[in-house]
């Protein structure tokens, strides 16, 4: 049963033409890169997945809020790390932060809770903006250029987290201009001409 189902996607911007009848199919516990080259309208299809653009025609259907992490990071920069994490528990209605406080330990920026968004580096942006996409355990999690900016303990850390994620049935979409970890992709879907075109089948390994 597909967690995220796309039909028919079409996106237009003034005469150009981004996305044309677009079908996506992402079932629970599959993790699937979609990859394209830059203006081909990955982070336009994200956008509509996520419910942030409206498509001009078709449907998406997502089961449940999905966690969405854009490439440009989307953080009040007036407030702390623990100032966004309080807030973003609040919009998403959840009693605790545990979910936050495991993943700020595991992706190794416990010691900026105290610091301003605003003068966090740009891995460590995106390290927040990924933990608060994942603190209310989403069932679709969307990510557009997650690992931009991340060390290399941190890019590792990332793929052991979304191994957990496959096992938990979370629905994982990735988005990227290039992929160069095939093997750790259940699918990889080829974004062109405002279309998907799917390679072949995959399993992922371990480093």
């Amino acid at each position: 049963m597909s967690a995220l189902a796309a039909r028919g996607i079409c996106k237009s911007f003034g005469r150009r033409q981004v996305l044309n009848g677009l079908d996506l199919d992402v079932a629970s516990g599959e993790l699937v890169a979609v990859v394209g080259e830059n203006g081909t309208g990955k982070t336009t299809l994200l956008r509509i997945l996520a419910g942030d653009l409206r498509p001009d025609a078709g449907s998406a259907v997502v089961g449940g809020r999905p966690g969405y992490c854009p490439q440009t990071v989307v953080l009040d920069e007036a407030l702390t790390v623990d100032q966004n994490v309080r807030y973003f528990q609040a919009a998403y209605g959840i009693a605790s932060t545990g979910r936050a406080d495991e993943l700020i330990e595991r992706l190794g920026f416990a010691a900026c809770r105290g610091q301003r968004a605003g003068t966090l580096s740009g891995g460590t942006k995106q390290k927040l903006s990924l933990t608060l996409a994942l603190m209310h355990d989403p069932p679709v999690l969307l990510l557009d250029e997650p690992y931009q900016g991340f060390d290399w303990q941190t890019y590792l850390a990332f793929w052991d987290l979304t191994g957990e994620l496959r096992e938990k049935g979370t629905a994982t979409v990735v988005i990227s201009h290039l992929v160069f970890e095939h093997d750790r992709f259940d699918r990889i879907c080829h974004l062109t001409g405002g279309r998907i075109e799917e390679e072949a089948s995959s399993h992922a390994t371990a480093v």
